[in-house]
C-alpha cells in the first residue's frame, strides 16, 4: 500500500494537484493521508476541499479548518492569518462547513496515528522540540504517528541513548526514513502550499507499507497562478509574497 500524506494545503490547488501529479508519476496511490489546514491563507478553499474529497482522503482538522467555521476565535491568529480566515469563512457554504466541522482532531489506522498539532494539543501545539516530542511520545499508543502544522519536514525518532530522549532531524527532497517497528517515530511532511523552511516547492511524503519506509518529496508548482488568485481575492499581501521565498 502506497499512502500520499499531505499537510497544510493552505487552499493552494496547484500545489495540490503538483503533489497528486507527482505521487501518481512514482506509481499507484492507494490513500491519502491529511494532516489538516487544507483552508486557510489561500484563494481556493472549496476546490481543495472538493479535490481532497474525491480522493476519500483521511482527513483530522487543524486550526484552520476550526477557524473557517468559526469554531473557535481568530485572536491566537497573526493579523494576516486573521483576515485570510475571516474571507475563508464567507466562501464556504454550509455544507462544507459542516464538513469541517465534523472532522476528528485525531485518528488512528492500523499502527499509525494522525494529529495536526501534538496528541497534548491537537489543532495548537508545534513538535519542534525534544520536550514536545517527549511529551506526545507519551501519549502514543501506537508505533508511529504523522503530524503537520510546522510547515517544516522533520522525523522525531523515540531514542532512550540520546541526552534529550529522542532524536529530531529536518527532512529534504529524497530523504527516506525507515520505519522499525521497535521504535515509536512521528513525522511531519512539511506543507504543500505554505512551506516554510526556505524551501518554496510543495512538500509532501509518500507512506510505503511494502518496504516500510517514508520518502519525503517536493515538487514544483506554478507559484504565480496561486499569487495571482491572491492578489485578484485581496487576501494580504504578505501571505502571497511568502510563497516564492518558502517562508
Amino acid at each position: 500500500m502506497r499512502a500520499a500524506v499531505v499537510s497544510d494545503i493552505h487552499a493552494n490547488l496547484a500545489a495540490l494537484e503538483a503533489v497528486f501529479d507527482h505521487a501518481e508519476d512514482l506509481g499507484p496511490v492507494d490513500a491519502v493521508w491529511n494532516l489538516g489546514d487544507c483552508v486557510g491563507y489561500g484563494p481556493q478553499p472549496s476546490e481543495c476541499i472538493a479535490r481532497l474529497r474525491e480522493a476519500g482522503a483521511l482527513w483530522v482538522a487543524g486550526n484552520h479548518e476550526r477557524a473557517a467555521t468559526g469554531a473557535i476565535d481568530t485572536d491566537d491568529f497573526n493579523p494576516s492569518a486573521a483576515a485570510a480566515a475571516r474571507w475563508t469563512k464567507v466562501q464556504l457554504d454550509a455544507a462544507e462547513k459542516a464538513f469541517l466541522d465534523a472532522l476528528p482532531e485525531t485518528a488512528e489506522q492500523g499502527d499509525f496515528v494522525f494529529v495536526h498539532g501534538t496528541l497534548r494539543w491537537p489543532i495548537w501545539e508545534y513538535l519542534l522540540d525534544a520536550e514536545t516530542a517527549r511529551a506526545h511520545f507519551s501519549l502514543m499508543a501506537v508505533p508511529f504517528g504523522f503530524v503537520g502544522h510546522t510547515h517544516v519536514p522533520m522525523a522525531a525518532v523515540e531514542d532512550t541513548r540520546a541526552p534529550e530522549g529522542c532524536r529530531l532531524t529536518r527532512l529534504r527532497d529524497g530523504d527516506v526514513i525507515q520505519i522499525d517497528g521497535g521504535t515509536k517515530i512521528v513525522l511531519n511532511p512539511g506543507s504543500v502550499g505554505q512551506p516554510r523552511d526556505g524551501d518554496p516547492r510543495a512538500s509532501y511524503g509518500i507512506y510505503d507499507s511494502d518496504s516500510m519506509t517514508f520518502t519525503l518529496h517536493r515538487v514544483e508548482y506554478d507559484i504565480g497562478a496561486t499569487q495571482r488568485l491572491m492578489e485578484d481575492a485581496r487576501l494580504p499581501s504578505w501571505l502571497s509574497e511568502r510563497l516564492s521565498i518558502g517562508r
